[in-house]
């Protein structure tokens, strides 16, 4: 009776394995949907895009792009995590959806680690510290001597709630002992058009979407938050040069599954991914934009996550921040 039930068990996990290997192989039979937490036009969505379309022409089927927008990027987290966990929704995880966020909420929809699967790293970009042009700061220091002699009147934008733009703020404030007001926008691109208008004060934002208004003048950035400076504009100098250390909250972004999705299907995924972004093409085209290229194995990219979540999570108790 034993060997019997022993026998069955053993069947059984041979014709799971073998569906799951099956499901694999057939994998992607319709089109995939990507959920980016944030509107069109930011530096997620256009590289997003790109990627996509590169891998539809690999998979030869759409890869279709959903924004989800808002509340720091838990609206597309939650929809991917109550997906079905079959590989045809997957999310754009992040710094702040999947590092950032838990120091800030006391509650949120979903785990970061247990009800996603990683699939792969994908982009990351160095922060610009930017003012309006019409500012007269043209240093980091002189923006936080500003800011002192404001008491705490000096607005700065950020991304959304939990997002590296928001953090990077906080880091000012506990850093320099300095009042600000935050103003959280759904994307870098209202941000930055406000402060183009004047009515921001500064805003820590991805070089990819600001440089472009620093470029035509109608920004200024005060620095980089990069080791070294971008070969895109070698005349920024890094926030570390001018003595301001601990400043690097550069935003990344990466592949999520549902959790429970087959291990087969987060491999081709992953294979998908990687390829595109190791496209000469794709990768070129990102870089001049001044996004690196960075596709990691799904073990890789759940152990970057757990390091950065501990990492921010000391810089976010430091600066006291809390969304609620």
């Amino acid at each position: 009776m034993l060997h019997r039930q022993s026998f069955m068990r053993f069947a059984a996990a041979l014709l799971l394995a073998a569906s799951s290997l099956a499901f694999g192989q057939v994998f992607p039979s319709r089109p995939i949907t990507i959920v980016i937490p944030f509107p069109p036009g930011g530096v997620t969505d256009v590289s997003v895009r790109l990627i996509g379309q590169k891998i539809s022409e690999s998979i030869g089927q759409q890869v279709l792009i959903d924004n989800r927008p808002g509340a720091a990027g838990m609206i597309g987290a939650e929809v991917v995590k109550k997906a079905k966990p079959d590989g045809y929704m997957v999310y754009v995880s992040n710094i702040g959806s999947h590092a950032i966020n838990e120091w800030l909420y006391s509650k949120m929809p979903y785990d970061p680690l247990k009800d996603f699967e990683s699939v792969t790293m994908m982009i990351s970009s160095p922060t610009l510290v930017v003012v309006p042009s019409s500012s007269p700061v043209k240093t980091m220091a002189e923006l936080i001597a500003l800011a002192k002699s404001k008491a705490g009147k000096m607005t700065y934008a950020s991304q959304s709630v939990g997002s590296g733009g928001h953090i990077s703020g906080e880091i000012v404030k506990a850093k320099n002992n300095v009042e600000l007001v935050h103003v959280p926008y759904k994307g870098s691109v209202p941000g930055l058009i406000d402060i183009v208008a004047g009515r921001i004060d500064f805003m820590f934002d991805p070089i990819v979407t600001s440089l472009p208004f620093v470029k035509d003048g109608k920004l200024r950035a005060l620095g980089i938050t990069s080791d070294k400076r971008s070969s895109l504009a070698p005349e920024i100098p890094t926030l570390r040069e001018q003595g301001f250390v601990g400043y690097e909250v550069n935003p990344w972004f990466g592949i999520s599954a549902p959790a429970g999705t087959p291990r087969p299907v987060i491999e081709r995924l992953n294979l998908e991914f990687v390829k595109a972004l190791r496209n000469p093409e794709l990768a070129k085209r990102l870089s001049e934009q001044g996004i690196d290229v960075s596709p990691s194995t799904p073990e890789e990219y759940s152990a970057y996550i757990k390091a950065e979540t501990a990492r921010l999570g000391e810089m976010v108790k430091a600066s006291g921040a809390k969304a609620d």
